[in-house]
């Protein structure tokens, strides 16, 4: 997990984007003047995931203090083997580059603490996190598995109408309540959880101001 200490720009799913991904750095500026915080899925769905992995990375390497980014759950080669980015690389050069970008995938953090107040990740919390320190102490290079502790902080999803935890539509990981956000945060002395992952609906806004939901592609928030 990443700790991080600056005012910073968040971002939600690109998705391959290119083009979006130029407008938003647009509006907000370019590194290394503006700072920013990407939470994941950078790839498949949109026809550029090359272009937008290669352009982030880029800036990585050159702006490592102050351009971070995070693993989505379409930094995954079960998942983007599907949903495009596959097919792109096989397609505009050759499977041995989408395997280089799936190492590459399973060496990025899943987490991001900024100003040890504000936790970020690209899914949700998870039953099985307990302390902080679980999430610093996963091994990297890793695969995403179906279930536990990364596979829930990649896919979870909160639900406005749930008290606790409950099944997830997606058929992975589980969703969470405002009171376990609540609960959560007081526990780990935090102000805010920051994540991805899905279409920012107004309702889904109203489970609590103390989460924040950032997407998407065409409409990517700052």
């Amino acid at each position: 997990m990443d700790g991080i200490c600056f005012n910073n720009s968040f971002a939600g799913d690109v998705h391959g984007q290119y083009s979006d991904l130029l407008r938003l750095f647009e509006y907000g500026g370019y590194p290394p003047e503006a700072n920013y915080l990407f939470l994941g899925d950078y790839v498949d769905r949109g026809k550029q995931s090359i272009e937008t992995i290669c352009l982030l990375l880029a800036y990585k390497i050159k702006y490592k203090e102050n351009f971070f980014l995070l693993r989505g759950n379409h930094e995954c080669a079960s998942i983007n083997r599907i949903y495009g980015f596959y097919d792109e690389c096989k397609r505009r050069f050759n499977i041995r580059l989408w395997k280089t970008f799936t190492d590459c995938f399973n060496c990025l953090p899943v987490a991001a603490l900024v100003d040890e107040k504000i936790l970020c990740m690209h899914g949700g919390l998870s039953p099985d996190l307990k302390h902080l320190d679980q999430i610093r102490s996963i091994a990297r290079p890793i695969d995403v598995p179906d279930h536990g502790l990364l596979c829930d902080l990649l896919w979870a999803d909160p639900d406005k109408d749930l008290d606790g935890w409950g099944e997830n539509d997606r058929g992975v990981s589980f969703t969470f309540g405002a009171d376990k956000v609540a609960e959560f945060l007081e526990h780990h002395d935090l102000d805010l959880i920051c994540r991805a992952h899905q279409v920012m609906k107004p309702e889904v806004w109203s489970i609590s101001m103390i989460l924040l939901l950032l997407l998407d592609c065409d409409h990517l928030w700052l």
